[in-house]
């Protein structure tokens, strides 16, 4: 019963400032156009640098979402500068997640965390820009890529009302598809955490700011985690003892890299420029970690307090939040039922299944269908994330299907 107090009380914190997030994400998402940010992102220099790291800071693109957003940037003229700026902005923050940051975590957290994302980019791009030869030319555009771009701006020609409704639908049951799952995981480690380690767990991490750090470093950095669901996992572990600066280090270092994030990096940038992208998210991690630690006053990022209101029941909590609450635990469990139900496509002559890797969420899984549909010779495909596979239907040649898939910034192979 402790467990699901726990999950209904910060539940009921997040919830409004999430839908708040979501809708302002689909508006975004249905009012701005890809050729908006491929006209401003691309291009060289320290000016693309900087709105490349700007546009990504507010953008809810989670780390494996965000890979298909930047390599179509890099493949339609942006630098390698300018493409890891994104990459390292745009996976640690987003409007979702700001204003959960701030329900949960208060207004320091709220504002530093965009602020260190923003600097850590600039950082990253701009050292990946040293790297870069002066003749260096960004690697073309594919049809593949363009093709998706072309689907997506006709999605943009719609009427007010039409966007309106792509905007409702993007932030309500896309991206709560994207990053329901990783919420609910990361409610439910909160949860755990805070009913079952004692209080005094972390003590001596506590007293050792720069160890805690590198031992939440260790885990952070290889494992997935959004940016929205990393959240509560920092609270309850602030709760426990550990340090504020440490907290944010897991809010940047978990959502902006993985294993998989930096394997695709390198191959399509070159192994230097993804060791780079990884050193400053780590760089900067610890660097606005300790200042939070040994150079800000302390009792901004005091979250007992802030939780202390709603700790002993959920009765105390007002009827708006648990209305907001109730609304997302349905658009949840909604997402969920979708991103576990598939279509069993019957195989036929004219039927191939594709292996397709680097999918994580239901952003990845439309980005490639839209890749494969454009190949010449697609009748229909059915991506399944679940089982990372792609049937396609009709007579395109593998070849070609499986370049698509790679210009969208996945692999793909043929069964063995």
């Amino acid at each position: 019963m402790q467990v699901i107090n726990s999950l209904i009380i910060m539940l009921a914190e997040m919830a409004p400032y999430i839908l708040l997030g979501f809708l302002i994400a689909g508006l975004l998402h249905a009012f701005i156009t890809p050729a908006t940010f491929a006209r401003h992102l691309s291009g060289r220099g320290f000016k693309s640098v900087v709105k490349a790291a700007a546009v990504g800071v507010p953008l809810p693109l989670c780390s494996c979402g965000v890979l298909p957003a930047a390599i179509a940037m890099r493949r339609g003229g942006a630098s390698k500068a300018a493409s890891t700026s994104f990459l390292i902005a745009t996976p640690q923050t987003g409007v979702d997640s700001i204003a959960a940051t701030a329900s949960l975590l208060g207004p320091a957290f709220a504002v530093i965390r965009p602020v260190a994302a923003l600097v850590t980019a600039l950082f990253g791009g701009l050292a990946v820009g040293k790297t870069e030869s002066g003749s260096e030319k960004a690697a073309a555009g594919t049809c593949s890529v363009d093709a998706a771009v072309a689907v997506e701006e006709e999605e943009h020609s719609k009427s007010f009302g039409a966007k309106l409704v792509s905007a409702l639908r993007y932030g309500f049951v896309d991206l709560v598809g994207s990053i329901g799952g990783w919420l609910v995981v990361g409610l439910i480690i909160a949860a755990l955490i805070t009913v079952y380690v004692p209080a005094d767990a972390f003590a001596v991490l506590g007293d050792r700011p720069l160890l805690a750090m590198l031992a939440v470093l260790i885990v952070a950095v290889p494992m997935y985690v959004c940016a929205t669901g990393s959240i509560p996992i920092a609270l309850s572990l602030m709760l426990k003892g550990l340090s504020p600066g440490t907290a944010l280090v897991l809010l940047m270092a978990g959502p902006a890299a993985n294993f998989a994030s930096f394997a695709l990096i390198s191959r399509e940038m070159g192994r230097r420029a993804a060791s780079v992208y990884l050193a400053s998210i780590i760089v900067g991690a610890l660097a606005f970690g300790l200042a939070i630690d040994y150079l800000m006053p302390a009792h901004w990022f005091d979250v007992s307090a802030r939780m202390a209101h709603g700790s002993c029941h959920p009765a105390t909590i007002g009827w708006f939040p648990l209305a907001c609450a109730a609304l997302l635990t349905v658009l949840l469990v909604v997402a969920l039922i979708r991103n576990h139900r598939h279509t069993h496509t019957h195989t036929t002559e004219m039927t191939t299944v594709y292996n397709i890797q680097g999918m994580n969420c239901p952003h990845c899984q439309a980005t490639v269908t839209r890749a494969i549909s454009a190949v010449e010779g697609v009748k229909s495909v059915e991506v399944s994330l679940s089982g990372k596979n792609a049937t396609v239907e009709g007579n395109p040649v593998p070849e070609a299907v499986i370049a698509a898939v790679r210009a969208a910034g996945f692999d793909a192979s043929l069964p063995a």
